[in-house]
């Protein structure tokens, strides 16, 4: 038999749960009504707020199976929360061996960037000679033009006498 125009897709007809099926949970359709789901949220709060403050394990959300099966892992390490007024600002914390070295490579450069400056390292003496040298060199270069200059000068003068 001749479907028309426009087909279904390839998994199937739409299926409808009957008010019956409804009623009885038998239904296959999973409940995405709005109500249902807050009716669901208010029995929930008042259960938890008859049965009092749970412990913070239970009251945590758990990921994948964690909430299916129960684990004893010593080597787990449960996050310590603390409070605002709990939290010991004056408490100076150890620095990793990887930070106090990263802390001390900054500290050396700093220093030897500011002796850098000073003209004190043999990298900065030397970089000073060049350029002492380059000056030299490009004074002793303009001092040739200009002589050089006045030279051309000299001929084009006398050539005119």
């Amino acid at each position: 038999m001749g479907r028309g125009k426009f087909k279904g897709k390839p998994t199937g007809r739409r299926q409808f749960s009957t008010p019956e099926e409804m009623l009885a949970g038998t239904s296959s359709r999973p409940r995405t009504f709005k109500q249902a789901e807050a009716k669901e949220e208010e029995e929930e709060e008042r259960s938890e707020e008859e049965s009092g403050e749970e412990s913070e394990e239970e009251s945590e959300k758990r990921k994948g199976t964690q909430g299916v099966i129960e684990i004893e892992n010593p080597n787990l390490v449960k996050p310590k929360t603390l409070k605002a007024r709990d939290v010991d600002v004056e408490k100076t914390t150890e620095l990793s061996r990887r930070e106090r070295e990263e802390i001390e490579k900054q500290k050396s450069h700093e220093r030897y960037m500011r002796l850098q400056e000073q003209g004190k390292t043999e990298q900065a003496r030397k970089d000073l000679d060049r350029l002492a040298l380059i000056r030299q060199q490009r004074a002793e270069a303009a001092k040739k033009r200009e002589e050089e200059k006045a030279a051309k000068e000299q001929k084009k003068t006398e050539a005119r006498k």
